[in-house]
């Protein structure tokens, strides 16, 4: 029995819930393994089986697999998750070499190229030579890294297999800020039926958010209804020269000297401006080419692009396309765009005036 015992504790906590599955123990799956090893060695011995061949079905070999990998998966910011496999072959070789454990070399390659890493920051870690699957703590966030799994036999190391470099996610939101603003005044607000073009900011990306807005947007021509179309000649932003000025103006009724009593008249400015901003923002491979409208767009090193343009009344389109380094593979989105503005009463403080109220 005590030999039984010994066996069942070599054995890893997902073996031992194997053979408690197969045997029927109840709620294996939330059990310690010391309670397991004594519930196995019970129900086996309540069986009556064979002792030596309860133990060969213990050791029973593993499903052999014909080549060693091992894989890196960042889970947060802090921990990552590695799953292996190795070889008959590696593995007879490791024996037969002496090989005393089983190890993951952790190894920070952010930046580095032709498999390099950073000096100083390579962690061994040594785990169950059963195992398959293991846990590593992360020591920084944000950064590249890439896994080895191999054998220490004294005080040599034997290679196995490397994983490919993942990127672990920060712990906090980037500081890095993308916005590309395109200055335009409220003060001298371009035409409803005609958007004017707008001076660009003096960068890199000269006139590029402009030229992306004017091929986006649709021009058309603001059509007057009613009374409106008799009075298309006339000025109508301040000068009444030609209309009726019944109702408006210093003798208006109310507005004379007659019937305001001992309330003296007062006047005063008042003004308001308002507009809106349209923000296009995505990502795609950093090595990729991306065009908005046919207008090419850089990329940030990690693929991502915002542009900021102005929103004004109208219809924008913005067609964008990613194509590959290779030019083999592409994908577009094409996002459409109307605003409209039901009611402007807002002037900038230029033109206030006063009023009498």
């Amino acid at each position: 029995m005590s030999q039984t015992l010994s066996s069942l504790a070599r054995l890893t906590l997902r073996q031992l819930r194997q053979i408690a599955s197969d045997l029927g123990v109840p709620l294996y799956s939330r059990k310690s393994k010391e309670t397991l090893v004594d519930e196995v060695a019970q129900r086996q011995q309540k069986r009556g089986g064979d002792l030596k061949a309860i133990e060969a079905e213990l050791n029973a070999p593993a499903v052999s697999t014909s080549e060693t990998r091992v894989v890196f998966l960042p889970r947060d910011p802090q921990w990552a998750y590695v799953f292996w496999e190795i070889s008959d072959a590696d593995r007879k070789v490791a024996q037969k070499d002496g090989a005393s454990r089983l190890c993951l070399r952790l190894a920070d390659v952010t930046g580095m190229q032709d498999g390099n890493a950073h000096p100083h920051t390579l962690q061994e870690v040594p785990v169950d030579s059963h195992s398959t699957e293991w846990y590593l703590p992360v020591p920084l966030c944000d950064r590249d890294y890439r896994v080895e799994l191999g054998y220490r036999i004294g005080a040599t190391w034997m290679s196995l297999a490397f994983s490919s470099v993942a990127r672990v996610p920060a712990l906090h939101p980037s500081e890095q800020i993308l916005d590309q603003f395109v200055p335009f005044s409220l003060d001298a607000a371009p035409a409803k039926s005609a958007p004017a073009p707008v001076a660009p900011i003096e960068s890199s990306n000269s006139g590029l958010h402009e030229r992306l807005y004017q091929s986006a947007t649709v021009q058309f021509r603001r059509r007057r209804v009613g009374s409106e179309e008799f009075q298309e000649g006339f000025d109508v932003s301040g000068d009444s020269s030609g209309l009726n000025d019944s109702g408006a103006g210093l003798w208006a009724s109310g507005r004379n000297e007659s019937g305001l009593g001992g309330v003296a008249p007062r006047q005063r400015s008042f003004w308001l401006v308002a507009d809106a901003e349209l923000i296009v923002y995505g990502a795609t491979d950093p090595s990729a080419r991306l065009t908005i409208g046919g207008e090419e767009v850089p990329l940030s090193t990690d693929g991502t692009f915002r542009i900021q343009v102005p929103f004004r009344d109208g219809e924008q389109m913005y067609a964008i396309e990613a194509t590959a380094s290779d030019g083999e593979q592409k994908r577009n989105i094409t996002l459409n765009f109307k605003r409209e503005t039901p009611e402007d009463n807002s002037n900038p403080a230029s033109e206030a005036r006063a009023e009498w109220f």
